[in-house]
């Protein structure tokens, strides 16, 4: 494990910093912003309490950077801000801990209240310029446009921000079905702030094997299936002509969305799309593909690893394959979250993946 810290400029630990680290978390999560947690053994007489913690090195505002190197390839887990400290003394020799909790890059981004215009740009052009404003952190801006257009004729409407940027951005993904995120690397100091639609589609990471023996390569997993996430999305469209409001169905179909399983969940409940009635057709349209593609995920799994047994670092925002799970519950996942814990000799990791349904699309998944 690799640690830098700094305040815009991350530099790598002193020596006497990672000879007190006791542990490490990081949590990755998709729909939410990423965060860490280190712990520090710390004494009256060590430089941490002594010289660090009062000249401020570790006080929030602070930027982190976590990597591992797994098979001599380094990977960075979180490029993050400090935002708490938190100091146990304890009463025995070698029990005090310093604690330092923090969020990815994208806390930069709710510091500050905004009143802004954008006229004639649409969303992705908002977007960028909003990421812009943080490229000293390394934050270089990947807005995807949405698959329908949507530019607002300034003559008659004109976009504007009232919140913080990391609101505006979030708000500004909700309404076209996408979401938003910073991903880190692929090197320290280097970031990619993501607005788009999530990706279920590329490589799969390698499989997570179950009751297989020898090849078994995961501490736990299970596997549930809730009947009552499902839920068809309706839109309402005013008819022009008569003034009445119409519901139309919002299909589930997405290009960078395709379905995982070959039984898709089935469908108990009904409810219209909220709201969405200030909203176009258009953007009504986008914010029900994006909010029925969520709902759809009626099956999740849970599960632990040992990175060192299963030789990979399973990453989320990804794919990955599961076998030995029998029939229903084979084949491809979506990787919705992981839990990265790191001790001395030890890595670990906790995990959650989804799907729209059971059995797998393919008579034979890869290893």
């Amino acid at each position: 494990m690799m640690l830098q810290i700094g305040p815009v400029l991350a530099l790598p630990a002193p020596q006497p910093v990672m000879d007190a680290l006791l542990s490490a978390q990081v949590t990755t999560s998709a729909g939410q912003a990423d965060g860490f947690q280190l712990t520090f053994a710390v004494s009256n007489k060590s430089l941490i309490n002594l010289v660090l913690l009062p000249s401020g090195y570790f006080d929030p505002g602070t930027r982190v950077i976590i990597m591992v190197i797994l098979v001599g390839l380094p990977v960075v887990l979180i490029d993050g801000i400090i935002t708490r400290q938190d100091l146990a003394p304890g009463n025995t020799p070698g029990a005090s801990t310093l604690t330092i909790t923090g969020e990815d890059l994208s806390v930069l981004m709710s510091y500050d209240v905004k009143q802004m215009c954008y006229p004639g740009l649409p969303s992705e052009g908002v977007v960028a310029a909003i990421c812009a404003q943080y490229a000293e952190y390394g934050i270089v801006p990947e807005p995807i446009p949405p698959v329908l257009l949507d530019v607002p004729d300034p003559v008659e409407q004109i976009p504007t921000q009232s919140g913080t940027d990391l609101d505006h951005l979030r708000a500004l993904a909700t309404e076209a079905g996408y979401v938003f995120y910073i991903q880190p690397g692929p090197l320290p100091g280097m970031s990619t702030a993501y607005w788009g639609p999530e990706v279920r589609i590329g490589v799969p990471q390698p499989a997570l094997n179950v009751n297989m023996d020898a090849a078994t390569n995961v501490e736990t997993l299970s596997f549930s299936y809730d009947g009552l996430s499902r839920t068809q999305l309706t839109v309402a469209i005013q008819d022009p002509n008569t003034g009445l409001s119409i519901p139309v169905p919002v299909p589930n179909i997405s290009i960078l969305r395709p379905p995982l399983a070959a039984k898709p969940a089935v469908i108990l409940k009904n409810a219209p799309l909220e709201d969405s009635a200030k909203l176009n057709s258009v953007q009504a349209a986008l914010m029900g593909l994006g909010k029925d593609a969520v709902a759809a995920d009626a099956v999740t799994g849970q599960g632990t690893l040992d990175v060192l047994r299963y030789g990979h670092i399973l990453m989320a925002r990804q794919l990955v394959s599961v076998r030995g799970a029998g029939v229903s519950y084979d084949g491809f996942y979506y990787v919705k979250s992981v839990t990265h814990n790191l001790k001395r000799g030890e890595y670990k990791q906790s995990f959650q993946l989804t799907r729209d349904g059971t059995v797998s699309l393919s008579p034979v998944v890869p290893a």
